[in-house]
């Protein structure tokens, strides 16, 4: 069965993107059109119960990601790639690298979800459960991460876009996921040419967070501290987001 993927460039260096979890294939922003197409080949594909796969069944894992990853890899006929994973889907791309090192040229964790259990604790974890249910808690997540530094506008139609392409059932298992799987012995050890990006106005996935978590799994790592831009860099700073990204996998 084929899995709905969207593709953008032709180049040698192959490079699978996995999105949050608020986002899809099309919650990218405009930092889509400042890719090289011709020095990089991107897939990116929804999760099960997202975007145009919102009708696939499943348990809506993370380990049903990495196995779409693979597979999606295998239809492509991709042998190596590298793998992008904006938060969410920063963990979902962990496991896929624990499964398969030897595919993974280098993996860019963009606000990322570590690769430890993140439990949530009082009001956050208040909040977050009843965002699958309710648009006003997605919307003061949004706030939240990007700094409180957001326009209602965007912040509208991030909530109504992710409301509208993801299913609630879906949307709740995967906050189980990524709160709850820890994946860090299955990467221990492991090593390749890794980056964190972090906006700097992020007030949930901190640079401290990600030195402590992170850069510890992965000692090689390096870490950039996006300037002007909190949890969505692809929005915030989509110019000079798609400049940084690619310098590093260019590499």
């Amino acid at each position: 069965m084929t899995i709905s993927h969207r593709r953008l460039g032709a180049g040698e260096h192959k490079v699978i993107v996995l999105h949050d979890w608020f986002g899809t294939t099309a919650g990218w922003g405009p930092f889509l059109d400042y890719l090289d197409r011709t020095s990089f080949g991107y897939a990116m594909l929804d999760y099960r119960g997202y975007g145009d796969r919102v009708d696939v069944p499943g348990d809506f894992t993370l380990d049903e990601i990495a196995a779409d990853v693979l597979a999606l890899a295998d239809e492509l006929g991709w042998d190596r790639f590298s793998l992008v994973g904006h938060s969410m889907g920063a963990k979902a791309a962990q496991l896929v690298l624990a499964l398969a090192p030897e595919r993974v040229r280098k993996l860019a964790g963009v606000t990322p979800v570590p690769a430890a259990r993140y439990p949530l604790e009082g009001e956050a974890d208040e909040l977050f459960h009843a965002a699958p249910q309710n648009p006003v808690a997605r919307r003061m997540i949004l706030d939240l991460v990007t700094g409180q530094r957001a326009n209602a506008v965007w912040l509208d139609r991030m909530v109504a876009r992710s409301t509208a392409t993801s299913r609630v059932d879906a949307f709740a298992a995967y906050l189980e996921e990524w709160t709850g799987q820890d994946y860090t012995e299955k990467l221990t050890g492991l090593t390749l040419p890794v980056k964190v990006f972090v906006g700097e106005h992020d007030l949930a996935l901190t640079p401290e967070l990600m030195r402590d978590t992170w850069l510890q799994l992965f000692p090689q790592a390096e870490l950039e501290v996006l300037p002007a831009a909190g949890h969505y860099p692809q929005y915030e700073t989509p110019v000079h987001f798609a400049t940084a990204l690619e310098s590093f996998l260019r590499a």
